[in-house]
């Protein structure tokens, strides 16, 4: 058995060099829209969702995966790895016509991945500001941006309110007439493949749907999946749904044709919870986008890699944070993150199962909704109202009770591992942890910047370009 010894260390030692040597993976971060806790085939067996279903139980479904209650700010954080009441971008989306943006002061993703040899890729929605050119994602570390600035696009017309809204760069681009977004944006995500090199270049590619957000428009052939669902609009959703399901099929098929999947990561994540008002669901959680329960901020996601991962085909319920994702990728890529971002790296957790890097995170902090919200281990405070949707909203053609106007006490506990579904409120029963948890926020709260929300702008309105949304008035 001694004689064994030394090759064992020679074989470990070579191992390391090896993996010292090993290229930096292609990134494919994957983001949809809306996507309820419960309209994924995981975790709603009524969900057509195959090509999704199949990478999550192969990967690592991650089962506390936390977002913001909307778009923007989650978006934010991915691209900076701050909590949004840190960049200004706390309160609600960004507007069309309100000159909210993300400052230049804060690097992005693609920005401090281009040194480190990536070429990086956007299509679809960037909804970070854009009422200056400064703002837009090819002046944001991005080689190529496909796509619309806002949010809420017709799926077929590209309109948004009065004006037209998708680039291709920085032009106005016009796809083929009648062609659904989620199509333009497979299509475009292959082009992309076809002009890199899948084995002397590294391919960070960014590929925030529109799906599955509103307008609920969907081809046909896919609402009629759900041909048992009696609720338009909810089969309309469904169809929508499984749309994106085959998007991300055709885009894994090119990869893997292309020869990228021998070295790469998907990450595919919701932006928030489900909009439960407009026919998503959430069950079994609480609440809805918009609001700070579970149901607005534990997001579906999970990772896939045909070799990266270690431990696979499990469920991981570790705490992950939307601010993880960049140092967790660009730490992969081989950088390091600036010192003082709120996000951690969790490839430990993510790949090999190992403890969470974080024991606490801020759900959101919005001095102009006077609400807040922070978990610490298995509890969570909030303070003030959690939203306008605070009910356990069942699946259509049901009808719910409107909680939209109920009242709260100033601040509610929860304890997320024996109540997961935020049934019952025991801050009276534990004022202790009430006061450790007010400590924390108050703590998060003096380092909070004043939300980035000014008045509406007639600069912006699209007669003044031409009938498009377009940069250029602030």
């Amino acid at each position: 058995m001694e004689s064994t010894r030394p090759l064992l260390v020679i074989a470990v030692l070579m191992n390391l060099v090896l993996l010292g040597a090993a290229k930096p993976p292609h990134i494919i971060f994957i983001v949809a829209d809306d996507l309820g806790w419960n309209d994924v085939g995981w975790n709603n067996d009524q969900m057509f969702t195959p090509n999704l279903d199949k990478m999550a139980s192969r990967g690592v479904i991650l089962n506390s995966s936390y977002v913001q209650p909307v778009c923007t700010p989650s978006r934010n954080c991915y691209m900076t790895g701050y909590y949004p009441f840190h960049t200004g971008l706390q309160h609600i989306a960004i507007l069309p016509d309100r000159a909210g943006y993300m400052p230049t002061k804060f690097p992005t993703l693609p920005e401090k991945l281009k040194p480190l040899g990536y070429s990086n890729h956007m299509v679809g929605k960037w909804h970070l500001g854009f009422c200056n050119w400064n703002y837009t994602p090819t002046y944001r570390g991005f080689d190529s941006f496909m796509g619309f600035y806002n949010g809420k696009e017709d799926y077929y017309t590209r309109m948004i309110a009065t004006g037209y809204d998708f680039r291709f760069n920085d032009s106005v681009y016009h796809p083929q007439e009648g062609e659904y977004s989620t199509n333009v944006i497979t299509n475009r995500a292959i082009e992309i493949m076809d002009s890199v090199d899948p084995v002397n270049d590294q391919l960070y590619l960014y590929l925030p749907f529109q799906s599955v957000h509103v307008p609920l428009q969907v081809p046909e052939r896919f609402e009629n999946i759900y041909s048992n669902i009696t609720t338009k609009d909810r089969r309309t959703y469904c169809g929508m749904v499984s749309a994106l399901d085959e998007a991300v099929g055709n885009i894994t098929s090119a990869l893997r044709d292309r020869g990228f999947m021998d070295n790469a990561l998907i990450v595919f994540t919701t932006d928030n919870g489900g909009p439960t008002y407009t026919y998503s669901n959430n069950l079994p959680l609480r609440g809805s986008k918009t609001t700070l329960w579970e149901g607005g901020t534990r997001g579906v996601a999970f990772v896939y890699s045909d070799n990266l991962l270690n431990k696979t085909g499990y469920t991981n319920n570790e705490m992950i944070h939307a601010v993880d994702w960049f140092p967790t990728l660009l730490k992969l890529a081989g950088g390091e993150p600036d010192a003082g971002i709120d996000g951690v790296n969790q490839w430990p957790t993510i790949s090999s199962g190992a403890p969470s890097a974080r024991s606490e995170f801020v759900y959101n902090i919005d001095e102009i909704f006077k609400n807040a919200g922070i978990r610490i281990g298995q509890y969570k405070l909030i303070e003030g109202s959690p939203g306008r949707y605070n009910n356990w909203t069942p699946l259509p053609p049901q009808t719910a009770p409107d909680w939209s106007n109920a009242s709260f006490p100033e601040h509610q506990l929860f304890d997320l591992e024996a109540d997961p579904t935020e049934h019952h409120d025991i801050a009276n029963d534990h004022p202790d942890v009430v006061s450790k948890l007010l400590d924390r926020l108050n703590f998060h709260k003096a380092t909070m910047v004043p939300a980035n929300f000014p008045p509406a702008n007639p600069a912006s309105y699209p007669t003044n370009f031409g009938g498009n949304w377009s940069p250029g008035w602030c």
